[in-house]
């Protein structure tokens, strides 16, 4: 059943809601909704004390492993870690207490999709797949959903479609796709993707990007079948958004279960 998944994005070991498509080695370039004051760590013991599980850490970027640490420590075995994972960090972020680790770019050497890396990182978690998340966040070009890596700034070879889901699902636990195109802007998710990841997934998937009030958690619900959860960044409260109240987000969850 779909339910709110919040996050901690953090950039140069700060909390921030970031337009996705600004990133980029040019920090003149860079497009920031909202910095917050409070450290990762305040966010991550909010979220437990919610127990709003499946929540994503990402460090946009370097600078940002003290504070995903923080946020760890504050919620051992309660959160998802990623940004810069690889081969061989993926298991020592697992010891730090993520509970999931989220690998995107890695995956995907000169931008081509590696079958040999991802079995690396398997192996890597000791073949444990339930600790493992693939990031296929992607960006819409000729009418196709393209993986996009390095700060979602580089497209990949990998569409998102059906053949490709069912390619890599016996390989992780969970799906993450931000529609990076939409991230931050707060214009509206991506409906079409939203369907598809519903018809396609069948483990957990968590979409992200343009959600900008309480009633797209109905919206994702819908269009997904109850099959996608859904993050929402910019538009909330506790991150200087107008949009949606974060009290509203945990009542949601709560009517979900009842």
């Amino acid at each position: 059943m779909t339910i709110f998944r919040p996050c901690i994005d953090l950039h140069a070991g700060q909390v921030k809601q970031i337009v996705g498509a600004s990133l980029s080695n040019n920090s003149s370039e860079l497009k920031t909704n909202h910095t917050s004051n409070l450290p990762a760590n305040y966010f991550a013991s909010l979220y437990r004390q919610h127990a709003l599980h499946g929540a994503h850490v990402i460090m946009l970027g370097p600078g940002n492993e003290e504070a995903a640490q923080e946020a760890l420590t504050a919620w051992h075995g309660g959160l998802q870690v990623g940004g810069g994972i690889t081969v061989d960090n993926a298991r020592l972020w697992i010891e730090r207490g993520a509970e999931k680790v989220i690998v995107t770019s890695y995956l995907f050497p000169e931008s081509k999709f590696s079958q040999d890396r991802l079995d690396a990182v398997v192996k890597a978690l000791d073949g444990d797949i339930r600790k493992l998340v693939i990031d296929l966040s992607c960006r819409r070009t000729d009418g196709k959903w393209m993986v996009a890596m390095n700060k979602w700034q580089t497209l990949t070879d990998m569409e998102v479609n059906q053949e490709t889901i069912r390619r890599l699902e016996p390989l992780c636990s969970e799906f993450l796709v931000h529609a990076a195109d939409n991230e931050g802007l707060q214009r509206g998710i991506d409906d079409e993707l939203v369907g598809k990841l519903g018809q396609w997934c069948t483990i957990p998937v968590t979409y992200a990007g343009g959600s900008r009030r309480l009633e797209d958690l109905d919206l994702v619900k819908a269009l997904s079948g109850g099959k996608v959860d859904l993050t929402i960044g910019s538009a909330l409260d506790i991150f200087g958004g107008e949009g949606v109240r974060f009290d509203e987000c945990i009542a949601w969850n709560k009517r979900q279960s009842c």
